[in-house]
């Protein structure tokens, strides 16, 4: 029997990640001895700040090791609300914040409790290839929106307009967004909210690089309008990528439904993670949060025209997250293949662009500045040698 004959038939939508070919054969090669510079994977290479890893440790101490409800911890839900209204001025009611397994325990209850059979979602292309998975998984259908480098990676209100069908049901977008770095205005979110919301449609925004933006101060989508759905995370400003552990804020009249399939999907975030999170928001933690934004600064300010010398195209400067996605069609039409040459070659790895769509994806790579500089400053000495010319 084929696997066809077993398999669900939306299997055959879900694509894999083709960086995890290039990570595959990074740690391959690292085993037999080649230094590897890592461009390819979107994490920090910050450990954990020290303060949420003690009251993680506390947490354990206190057997803090049981299901919590569904949609997490009181202490938590509060603190996250506080967090908004003391960084962006945003009044949230701490009911209206669910804490997740990370982000993408935030988009697939978002999506679960949207999503219809064959309803439309509008996504960017390039984007977050996770995103239109879970629209997939839920028997949505993904439309991309292709978006150039000129438009800032986001889409315009006639794009939306022109997109829009009787099955659309809602727009997916980041700001920061992943694989750009770009953000959405607050200007371009005002015009695309006034649209969806005269459709009666819903509007989902990806802030989980918030607070990692530069030359700019960070912002939420929700000070635009209540009703926007938010999801975030505690991976990437704050560090805490294993803990897995993300929320997602949303209107009213949706926090039921949404509880009851976080019970069904979940029981519970992950207790221990929640309580760490607590010290997330405390002054010794956001220090060292802004120390480590400052070197994102640092490092995207060397790589962008480090590699804009070498000969990529980047017309659009990254503004947050710690991403540069970059047009490599004066070397290779095949994104993938380049990536891999220059691993076996440079023993430098990054992402091709076909992980985050379709749209000039065979010619556009994304570098992920979350190593340090004198690593990065070798990764181009090393693209420099063994570029195609």
């Amino acid at each position: 029997m084929s696997e066809h004959t077993i398999l669900a038939e939306r299997m055959k939508s879900i694509q894999p990640f083709h960086v995890m070919d290039i990570l595959a054969r990074a740690r391959q090669l690292a085993s037999q001895g080649q230094s590897i510079i890592h461009m390819e994977v979107g994490e920090p290479d910050f450990t954990t700040p020290t303060p949420i890893i003690e009251a993680g440790m506390q947490a354990l101490r206190d057997g803090h090791t049981k299901y919590t409800p569904a949609c997490g911890i009181p202490e938590l839900r509060e603190r996250i609300a506080d967090w908004y209204w003391q960084r962006f001025q945003v009044k949230v009611a701490p009911e209206r914040v669910i804490v997740t397994p990370g982000a993408s325990g935030a988009l697939q209850l978002a999506l679960g409790v949207l999503v219809n059979p064959k309803d439309e979602i509008l996504l960017t292309d390039p984007g977050y290839p996770c995103n239109r998975h879970f629209v997939r998984l839920f028997e949505g259908k993904p439309i991309s929106l292709p978006v150039t480098a000129k438009q800032n990676y986001q889409p315009s209100l006639e794009q939306i307009q022109q997109a829009w069908s009787a099955q659309t049901r809602a727009v997916l977008l980041a700001s920061p967004a992943n694989p750009t770095g770009t953000l959405l205005s607050l200007q371009l979110t005002q015009q695309l909210y006034a649209y969806i919301a005269q459709q009666q449609r819903t509007f989902i925004v990806d802030e989980i690089y918030q607070g990692l933006t530069y030359g700019q101060e960070p912002h939420t989508a929700l000070s635009i309008a209540d009703d926007i759905w938010i999801v975030n995370s505690f991976s990437k400003y704050f560090g805490m990528t294993g803990w897995r552990l993300g929320w997602l804020i949303a209107p009213e009249y949706a926090l039921d439904s949404l509880n009851r399939l976080a019970q069904n999907l979940f029981l519970s975030p992950p207790t221990v993670a929640q309580y760490a999170a607590l010290a997330a928001f405390e002054q010794p933690t956001l220090e060292i949060t802004e120390e480590r934004r400052l070197e994102f600064a640092k490092r995207r300010d060397f790589l962008l025209p480090a590699l804009q010398n070498l000969g990529f195209d980047i017309q659009s400067i990254p503004q947050g997250a710690f991403y540069i996605y970059a047009d490599a069609a004066h070397f290779s039409e095949d994104s993938h293949r380049l990536s891999l040459n220059l691993l076996e070659t440079a023993g430098v790895a990054f992402t091709p662009g076909i992980d985050f769509g379709d749209y000039l994806a065979k010619t556009h790579v994304r570098f992920a500045y979350t190593t340090n500089l004198p690593e990065l400053e070798q990764a181009v000495e090393r693209l420099a040698k063994y570029l195609p010319r």
